[in-house]
């Protein structure tokens, strides 16, 4: 079972590495090691679970926070319609995406990063993917919103990217140009 031990922090170096490409078919034991992401997830949305353990709620975790140096993430949220994303996905790829931006107006936070980072990330309103799913399918998803924020950051992790590194240093709170906030209805 994956715990908060198991997630590297700021500063670790796998946070700022390209992960590479996971061979398809995937092992049982890369398998596993996306199961177990997926679970932790889970785990740390149960208030008894994540309380047992002193889990951190989160809503994505990639294979870099582990350590592995691998192109593996796992995403289980729901989003402001109630609507589940619950995936483990090889090799994830944005392969387009909108010119609209989104952001959180509470800006983002991550399992590897333990400290309040204020300041608004700009992302991508609209995104379609591709990836290989835990049953070895080829999946294509277009998310938008809520959604396409959280699978934009889990990928950002596969190329050493951190949510913070988006953040305008000059003015943290300046809203992009042409992009709406994903949490204002």
């Amino acid at each position: 079972m994956i715990t908060m031990d198991d997630i590297v922090r700021e500063g670790h170096p796998a946070l700022r590495e390209v992960a590479e490409e996971v061979p398809l078919p995937p092992t049982a034991e890369d398998k596993e090691t996306l199961q177990e992401m997926l679970q932790f997830l889970k785990n740390s949305q149960n208030e008894e679970v994540a309380n047992k353990y002193k889990l951190r709620a989160g809503v994505g975790l990639a294979a870099p926070q582990l350590g592995l140096n691998k192109r593996m993430i796992a995403i289980h949220f729901y989003d402001f319609n109630e609507r589940l994303y619950s995936y483990g996905l090889f090799n994830p790829k944005i392969v387009s995406h909108s010119v609209e931006g989104t952001y959180l107006s509470t800006g983002e936070g991550c399992l590897s990063v333990d400290r309040e980072v204020p300041g608004i990330v700009p992302r991508h309103a609209r995104i379609t993917l591709k990836a290989v799913d835990l049953d070895g399918n080829e999946i294509k998803l277009r998310l938008k919103g809520y959604a396409a924020i959280v699978f934009q950051h889990e990928i950002d992790h596969l190329n050493g990217i951190m949510f913070y590194d988006h953040i305008n240093q000059d003015d943290p709170f300046k809203a992009p140009d042409n992009a709406t906030p994903a949490d204002q209805a």
